[in-house]
């Protein structure tokens, strides 16, 4: 800084420097001091407009005298800072209002003189508090360089400036402080200016991704292998994306950014910010230790980051740039990003929110269907309340400008991909692959030789001459495996609704869409009109009754997903067996469906049920299992109001929000490294009506409405129990409450374990140890050769005979599913597959080789 001393010598700031003196300003500054006092206790964010002597006598000054002044409050800053930092109320309250004055100030557009502006920038310089010196942005830099940017012109601006504006680039920055952002913001402010002092001004500055991270070198490395030409438009681009505030682009955003890619092209555009979005999607998270030094203890902690919050948003601002095309490639991108983004760090949250975020606006606001078909997958991906909220918001939004329902703009926007007859054949010359759902989530790709017969392998023809065609044949196939998966779920939450549809509107949205039709040929519905109903399946072509009676849909009105809570036992039971006897397997539960009705105990609480009460689950999987299913829930902890909470699940259909009440299990200090509790207890069920917030009598809320309400909660604690988990017990769990673990693994079956029993009743006989296994109450009851095993229907659980000796057997998840092969009436029982496993296991316990069960086994 020796020109700037230089100058100070030159000018003679005598006069400056005995403004710190100044009697004026310490009068107005402690008058401003105590008015404000009256108002307000704190001082961290100061409303000048309560402030008489600040505006009626420092507003009023002209501009270089409200410089000096600047320099005055420099100085009570340095003086108080000690006492600021012991906590010294006087001087905590002089030093904040000091701090906040200089802001406040450099807000305003003031015409400063070259002496005024070097004399405040030597200020700072000298009154940086000790400990804080290597930390220049400690001052209010950004407001300082704006007072520079609107009083010199970069091509005019003195050496004395450009000294301030480079040494300012020199201080180092702390990637830690939260400040970072804007350090580096300032920084390329500073770098444009003095870019177009050089002589450069109407040139287009070199800008690249600045955040350091994961993301940073990869993508400024693809910047620069951009032709000469097209590069000066992407540093265009990235300025503009690294503008991107706020939740929603403006139209002017992005037609200022549509002007650039028109230049560009849309191609080059396409390319090269995919390639980013994919690069983001695959980048893995950063995990850095630190260690701090408090109370000469040392403590260690990790930061786990993904993206730097000055990337992110420029990412975000691809992202909304990108709103403008609505082609496959670019909808199936953003809609993959979307998801990684929100994909959870633990004790953080979402990865990348902001970007996320982007993405949901991107694919709402992308011309035709596309966008709302992955915005609906994604609502059953994503955990999050706030963003499953936006979700639905865009939704409805689109629907709302389509003149429909939200649901039945969701079933528009699914892609039926050409399909016909649930296939997609492909000719390669004389090969052919076809295409084809074998099941939710799940389809083949066969191929067939000249001669017609299967190949088991990829021809080498298509390898040499068609790898790019079969590159998109495989993303068709995993998109179709996508949707077939999500849309199973969506049909599951259908039955919540008993949702009516006219005859017209089910043939041609459902019966014959080339890829729902798959799951709809295999669901039973309720046929209606003034005279009759009538329940009926898809077999053979033709529409059966449970009789097989064949009828002809047309002459109904309307059509209903049919649930088992509408009907009599014997004729679900009828149609149960109508599914085995046909082979017919239900891409969810419906037949099969737990069904959940009135018990008198629920009658005489009136307004509530403790049906799933004083059960311990284990919160984090509960919370999970509940966002899953649509309901909203939140993790509580050791913090005021953290002891309780009431899960909700909204079914306006019937304008009722059910309410599952938890508290937090406060046993030997059981939470986790971040306050949130290990295990909740459960409570009370209830009902409230919507509209005028009353609760409701059980015996009043609809039968479909209790059923599946019931359900979800029953799957909550059927799952997250700690009953379930085989080796709580033995781990150490919680001594007070092991007689709960031992009176929910082996006690009465709910009713998912009930449903689950009526099963295996009809598939052990199909077993092959169907001589040495058995179904008694509770258990299926194997009789190995050394000893005979009781496992539990509903916890999975095992008993040895004769003393009822516990058996620890954790499951193996990457075993191959032993129900696979074996025909189920409809898809997913992950407990019904670890009991068959456990069966077939222990039946031949002679030839048990692992250790951990041999030796308990043999004790």
């Amino acid at each position: 800084m020796g020109i700037i001393n230089k100058l100070k010598t030159a000018i003679g700031l005598s006069r400056l420097d005995n403004s710190l003196d100044n009697t004026e300003f310490k009068a107005v500054f402690n008058t401003t001091v105590e008015e404000y006092a009256k108002h307000s206790k704190f001082f961290y964010t100061v409303a000048f407009a309560e402030v008489p002597a600040y505006n009626n006598v420092v507003k009023k000054w002209d501009d270089e005298k409200k410089g000096e002044f600047v320099l005055f409050l420099t100085n009570v800053i340095k003086n108080n800072y000690l006492g600021y930092n012991r906590g010294v109320k006087k001087e905590s309250d002089e030093f904040q209002m000091a701090s906040q004055m200089i802001h406040n100030l450099f807000r305003s557009k003031l015409k400063l003189s070259e002496t005024i502006v070097v004399t405040i920038y030597d200020s700072f310089k000298k009154n940086v508090p000790e400990k804080e010196y290597n930390k220049m942005y400690w001052w209010p830099l950004a407001g300082f360089y704006k007072q520079i940017e609107n009083n010199f012109k970069p091509v005019e601006a003195p050496v004395a400036i450009l000294e301030i504006l480079n040494d300012i680039l020199r201080f180092k920055k702390d990637t830690n402080s939260y400040y970072y952002k804007d350090q580096i913001k300032l920084e390329e402010k500073i770098k444009a200016f003095l870019f177009a002092n050089q002589g450069n001004e109407g040139s287009i500055k070199p800008t690249y991704f600045v955040g350091e991270d994961g993301f940073q070198s990869a993508a400024n490395a693809l910047l620069d292998q951009q032709k000469e030409e097209d590069r000066k438009l992407w540093y265009k681009l990235v300025t503009l994306a690294q503008k991107a505030t706020g939740s929603k682009p403006t139209q002017k955003y992005l037609n200022e950014a549509k002007a650039i890619i028109d230049q560009l092209g849309a191609d080059k555009f396409k390319k090269v910010t995919q390639e980013w979005f994919n690069q983001v999607i695959n980048l893995k998270e950063t995990v850095t230790t630190h260690t701090q030094v408090y109370n000469k203890s040392e403590y260690t902690y990790n930061i786990t980051e993904f993206l730097t919050s000055l990337n992110s948003e420029a990412i975000k601002g691809f992202v909304w740039m990108s709103s403008w095309f609505y082609d496959n490639t670019t909808v199936q991108t953003i809609s993959k990003l979307a998801e990684r983004c929100f994909k959870k760090i633990p004790e953080k949250g979402p990865a990348a929110a902001g970007i996320g975020n982007a993405c949901l606006y991107t694919l709402y606001a992308s011309k035709g269907l596309d966008g709302i078909a992955q915005l609906s997958r994604l609502r059953l991906k994503i955990k999050q309340n706030n963003t499953l909220t936006l979700i639905e918001k865009y939704i409805d939004e689109a629907a709302v400008k389509l003149g429909i329902s939200s649901i039945e703009i969701e079933d528009l926007a699914v892609d039926d991909f050409k399909l016909k007859s649930h296939q997609l054949t492909y000719v390669f010359e004389e090969y052919t692959a076809v295409l084809a759902i074998t099941g939710t989530g799940k389809s083949s790709l066969k191929w067939f030789k000249p001669d017609g017969s299967e190949q088991k392998t990829v021809p080498q023809l298509v390898k040499d001459k068609f790898s790019a065609k079969l590159t998109k044949i495989k993303a068709t196939q995993k998109q179709i495996d996508q949707t077939t998966a999500a849309q199973k779920e969506r049909f599951d939450r259908m039955l919540r609704s008993n949702r009516t549809m006219s005859i017209e509107y089910v043939k041609e949205k459902y019966m014959q869409h080339g890829l729902l039709s798959f799951a709809i040929n295999k669901v039973i519905f309720k046929f209606s009109n003034a005279q009759e109903e009538v329940l009926a399946i898809f077999l053979n072509n033709q529409w059966v009754t449970v009789a097989k009676e064949v009828i002809d849909i047309d002459k109904y009105k309307a059509a209903t997903l049919w649930h088992p809570a509408t009907s009599s036992t014997n004729e679900v039971k009828e149609w149960r067996q109508f599914l085995m006897t046909n082979q017919i397997q239900q891409p969810f539960k419906q037949a099969y469906r737990e069904i959940y009705l009135l018990t008198d105990a629920e009658v005489n609480t009136r307004t509530y049920s403790n049906r799933m009460a004083s059960h311990i689950l284990k919160q984090h999987q509960y919370v999970t299992l509940a966002k899953g299913r649509n309901w909203r829930a939140r993790l509580i902890g050791a913090w005021d109001g953290g002891d309780q909470d009431t899960a909700q699940l909204l079914m306006p259909e019937y304008n009722l929000t059910v309410e599952y009440w938890v508290n937090a299990l406060n046993a030997d200090d059981e939470f986790n490294a971040t306050g949130i509790w290990n295990y909740v207890t459960t409570d009370q069920i209830r009902f409230v009506n919507t509209q005028t917030n009353d609760l409701i009598a059980l015996v009043d809320v609809p039968p479909v409405a209790f059923s599946e309400a019931m359900r979800d909660i029953d799957l909550f604690v059927g799952v997250a129990s700690v009953g379930n988990d085989p080796t709580w017990s033995d781990s150490g769990g919680l001594p007070t409450y092991r007689d709960y673990w031992q009176s929910y693994s082996f006690g009465d079956l709910s009713e998912i374990a009930k449903n689950r029993k009526e099963i295996l009743q009809g598939l052990i006989p199909r077993l092959k140890i169907a001589s040495v296994a058995s179904i008694e109450d509770k258990f299926v009851v194997v009789k190995g050769k050394i000893r005979t095993y009781k496992i539990h229907i509903g916890s999975t659980n095992i008993l040895m005979e004769p003393n009822d000796q516990y058996l620890c057997i954790v499951p193996d998840r990457s075993k191959k599913d032993n129900s696979e092969n074996l025909f189920l009436p409809f898809e997913g029982d992950n407990g019904l597959s670890v009991i068959i496993s456990k069966a077939l296991l222990l039946a031949n316990d002679d030839k048990i080789t692992d250790r951990t069960i041999t030796s308990q086994i043999n004790r």
